[in-house]
Formats: structure tokens, sequence, C-alpha cells
């Protein structure tokens, strides 16, 4: 059987032959390398797994000052992309941990929302919410990119919006946890957030 990959932008084709494997062990390896290599030629960002080495980003906050990832180390990171400032269920989840902040205080975790809103527009929201962490813009798409966290196609044929997701990232900058969500109406599981980090202190 041959499993063939096309890209026509580029014009490369990846092929693999597999005949008779017997064993389901190797055809499970077989079938993830080729699931890897899809991704590569088709850029499409892996998804992050615990163990896996957090990536770095520096992005600008509603205040306008640039904040790397790298440079929270020594903290919990409780990292979270969101599609849009100011729409229901985004406000409900980030509204949730402005209401429940001590919590994740108390497990020595800091709070990190991301989104592709320009600075401005998470400024505005930011003091109409009274949010009490960092709101990052990741208006370049850099970020959500590197964790696999972009719609290729949002709602009203919007395409680049950042995937509802949620990474904790412990001490050393390792990935802990990892959600990404395809459906933008559902929350992240937030019990499983604090369970991991419970288990980091």
């Amino acid at each position: 059987m041959v499993i063939c990959i096309f890209e026509r932008k580029t014009e490369r084709v990846l092929y693999f032959c597999r005949h008779k494997i017997q064993s389901r062990k190797i055809a499970h390896h077989i079938s993830l390398r080729i699931f890897r290599a899809s991704c590569i030629v088709n850029r499409v960002p892996l998804m992050l797994n615990p163990g896996d080495i957090a990536p770095d980003f520096a992005l600008r906050a509603s205040d306008k000052s640039l904040v790397k990832l790298s440079e929270q180390r020594g903290k919990n990171i409780v990292l979270l992309f969101f599609p849009f400032a100011f729409t229901g269920v985004c406000t409900k989840e980030l509204g949730y941990l402005r209401d429940n902040l001590a919590d994740y205080e108390n497990l020595d975790a800091q709070i990190l929302a991301v989104s592709v809103d320009s600075p401005y527009a998470l400024a505005k929201w930011k003091e109409e919410q009274q949010f009490n962490f960092p709101m990052l813009s990741d208006f370049n798409k850099t970020a959500s990119k590197k964790y696999g966290s972009l719609y290729k196609e949002f709602g009203l044929g919007l395409k680049g919006v950042s995937k509802r997701s949620a990474f904790v990232i412990d001490k050393e900058g390792i990935v802990r946890y990892a959600e990404v969500l395809e459906n933008a109406g559902e929350l992240p599981n937030f019990d499983a957030v604090k369970k991991i980090l419970q288990s980091l202190n």
C-alpha cells in the first residue's frame, strides 16, 4: 500500500510503502512517522505533549510591556489562548479566572492569557472586566502557531484566530498539561489544570 501526501504549493511529495506489516506496534510507529512528516510538509504545527519543552515567545502585553516566556522561569505558568476579546465565552472563561485567581496564586501559578487581538483592544477589555493577570497580544500569530493553537477558519469566515487552549508549564519550562479545543464554545478543564499544579508543589 502506498501512502502519498502531496502539497501543491511546494510540489513536494512524501511517500512511504508498506507491505504486509504484521506487528501492530511497528504499524503504529510507521503511522506516527508519516503523520509527523505530513505535518512538516503541510506546515501544520505538531501538538505539544506533556514533557515537551515549552516554545519560547515574546509578546506585547495590554500595557505595551514585552513579556517573554523564558523570563518566567521559576514560576508555574497557566498559559491560555482564547479567540477574541469582548466575546461571551471568552469573558466567561477569563472572568472565572479573575474571580478565582487566589486559588492559582496559592498553587504558585502565574496566569498568562493570549489572543490575536491588538494590545489596545486587550487593554480596553481588561479595564472593563477588571482582569487581574497579564493579557498578551499575539497579533502576528507567532505564539499561537508554535503551540498548535490556531484555527484555520473561525466563524464569519475569519482566519488566523487563536484556538481556546490551556497549557501548564512548570518552573523549568516543561509542558505538564496541554488541552487544545476545536470547539470554541467549550471551556478548558480547569479542574485538571489545578490537579497538575497541585502535583508540581
